[in-house]
């Protein structure tokens, strides 16, 4: 941790602070802010909603895979789904690998559904700041130094939420985790894009399959550099645009030291950015050369930032493992359920799939979102304690919500008294979150 050698001002003194907001750390500032407890949220960026509005257009995991297309998400993303209904349509559409219906949404739409209902809630937002470091005193966080426009800045807390996605925070303030890559490999990045003015009944005659097969001809022997072979593109609420999971970029490697680096290095990431671009113009021209639809197509946006899966996962109270999910286990503490298959996009051209028992779903553990030897922190959203193949089910963003919905309703039963995420009673907490509309069993 850095040594100042001036003193920085404080911005602020609040019950809880989350950072980043994303589909967990929003929901987690909605849901602690309801509550009544002064909560601010800062975010990077000029807009919330991180990757489901930086990144994606579909919200993954509200609904389970197979015959009945189980509901397993509710509450505070209902919520949301009805503010974004009253902006502008909202498409459910299948996945095209078979995970689930999908929430299809405009991404900029999204943003202003989710500056409603945080504003609405009576949260502090911070936009453009970052976090630089954490003022820790013995087993709990007590201040975080941010960045803004006006230089460096306290923000005192007495509970925090990671929802940054890579736990920044946890990485500041010393809290242990995995690295995405030291122990198994690290799931690859994308840069997402959007294509319009496609001629969707000619885009329709082309099957999933033969679409891969356009691929993987293009790839293999007309010169084309498309290193996933799988992707896909689907419908979107704008008529005659649609919008593509296509590329795939290295997401780990080693430094010439020999230690492993991942999309939390400054280096790494940047290059992954520009890559990735490149990378998309590459499957835009494939598009426009080989799939019937898309010969006048051109391309609409790229997403504002890459894509990343996985960076740091805490080490927490409990670890979901690949046992855990594919046998959907249950728990006494869970505060939510995840239906949706281990999806593991992995180095190559494919993607490893595996599903839970068909209509079944795994508990999200309470302790998986309480990290080791911190008093005051939770965790929400893909940097919870889970094995890299749990992780690659239950970081969809539906579960993201749900678990920035727990952390948010703890964090407000603990703020007040100063006390410790792990004093947290279960019962009350699984109660409290039944009572606002969640999905327990």
């Amino acid at each position: 941790m850095f040594t100042y050698s001036k003193s920085i001002p404080v911005y602020g003194d609040f019950d809880v602070v989350i950072v980043g907001s994303g589909s967990a750390g929003a929901t987690a500032t909605i849901a602690a802010a309801r509550a009544g407890v002064r909560t601010l949220l800062i975010e990077k960026l000029p807009f919330l909603g991180g990757t489901s509005t930086a990144v994606l257009d579909t919200f993954y995991g509200f609904y389970t895979p197979g015959k009945t297309n189980r509901k397993v998400v509710g509450g505070v993303p209902d919520d949301l789904v009805a503010e974004m209904r009253s902006i502008g349509p909202v498409v459910e559409r299948p996945n095209t690998f078979g995970a689930g219906t999908g929430i299809t949404y405009h991404p900029d739409e999204l943003k202003v559904a989710w500056e409603r209902l945080v504003r609405r809630a009576g949260a502090h937002v911070l936009l453009h700041t970052t976090v630089q470091d954490v003022i820790r005193g013995g087993d709990r966080f007590e201040a975080l130094v941010i960045a803004t426009k006006t230089g460096l800045q306290l923000v005192r807390g007495r509970a925090f939420i990671d929802a940054s996605g890579d736990a920044d925070l946890c990485a500041y303030g010393g809290v242990p985790f995995e690295l995405a890559g030291a122990e198994a490999p690290a799931q690859t990045l994308t840069t997402s894009f959007r294509v319009a003015n496609v001629d969707m009944a000619q885009r329709k005659t082309v099957t999933k399959d033969r679409l891969h097969a356009l691929m993987a001809e293009a790839a293999t022997t007309l010169g084309y550099r498309l290193p996933r072979r799988e992707g896909s593109d689907h419908i979107t609420p704008v008529e005659n645009m649609t919008a593509t999971i296509m590329t795939r970029l290295n997401s780990f490697e080693r430094n010439a030291a020999g230690a492993v680096i991942n999309a939390t290095d400054p280096d790494l990431l940047t290059r992954a950015e520009m890559d990735g671009r490149e990378q998309a113009l590459e499957y835009i021209r494939f598009l426009h050369d080989r799939v019937p639809g898309y010969g006048k197509a051109r391309l609409a946006t790229f997403g504002p930032q890459i894509g990343v899966r996985e960076t740091r996962r805490v080490h927490g109270l409990y670890r979901l493992t690949k046992e855990d999910v594919l046998e959907a286990r249950q728990f006494d503490d869970q505060i939510g359920l995840c239906g949706a298959p281990i999806e593991d996009h992995h180095d190559g051209d494919g993607t490893r799939w595996h599903y839970l028992p068909d209509d079944q779903c795994v508990g999200i553990p309470y302790r998986t979102l309480v990290p080791r030897g911190i008093d005051n922190v939770a965790v929400a959203g893909r940097c919870f304690s889970a094995t890299h193949d749990a992780h690659a089910s239950v970081r969809s963003m539906g579960q993201c919500m749900v678990m920035g919905h727990a952390a948010g309703v703890a964090a407000s039963m603990i703020a007040s008294r100063g006390g410790r995420f792990t004093d947290v009673d279960a019962a009350r907490l699984r109660s409290t979150l039944r009572s606002q509309g969640a999905i327990l069993e």
